[in-house]
């Protein structure tokens, strides 16, 4: 609905399950827009499950945390702007804990949206370039017993280009660092 032409990540979870023969996919989204693309790329495919945390009401106005899709894969996490950046946090990690319960990932894929930081123009959330080396961590962390370690990162937004360019750099250590150091 305006902010992408296509769907990267959920062309490339359908790439992978084609041509990898990788089974479940998870894809965690926490751009401050809702993922409506992604959803509407991935809900009939029950085993991809898409998480997107997103500002709410926001636009594009999707992503009620009641609209699970037709099989039950979506985790629709709606938060108002302006919460201390560990309420993101936390709330992001326990539905993506909600959606893997039962569900063991082959791949996960995180949509990285860094106008969830604090002072985009595009948005109101609050986190910091730390809070989202903390969710790469975790859902590092989380792949590794998953599905050793399979993660794929996507730039998904971000409107302030220096606070955009601080926090692509931090994210890459952190996956750097875990991939080299398995940490």
């Amino acid at each position: 609905m305006g902010f992408c032409l296509f769907g990267n990540v959920a062309i490339a979870s359908h790439y992978a399950r084609s041509r990898h023969r990788l089974e479940r996919i998870l894809i965690v989204d926490w751009d401050v827009h809702h993922g409506n693309g992604t959803q509407g790329l991935v809900e009939q495919q029950p085993d991809i499950r898409f998480v997107s945390m997103h500002q709410w009401p926001w636009y594009p106005g999707t992503g009620a945390a009641a609209d699970r899709g037709p099989h039950e894969n979506v985790w629709n996490v709606p938060k108002r702007a302006g919460l201390p950046p560990q309420d993101y946090v936390a709330a992001l990690l326990h539905a993506v804990d909600d959606a893997s319960r039962g569900f063991v990932p082959d791949l996960v894929f995180i949509s990285a949206g860094f106008d969830s930081l604090n002072g985009d123009p595009l948005g109101g959330f609050t986190l910091e370039s730390e809070h989202i080396v903390q969710l790469t961590n975790e859902l590092v962390s989380r792949a590794k017993s998953w599905c050793g370690g399979r993660v794929v990162s996507a730039l998904e937004g971000g409107y302030a280009p220096e606070r955009l360019a601080h926090a692509c750099v931090a994210h890459m250590r952190a996956l750097a660092e875990i991939a080299t150091f398995g940490s």
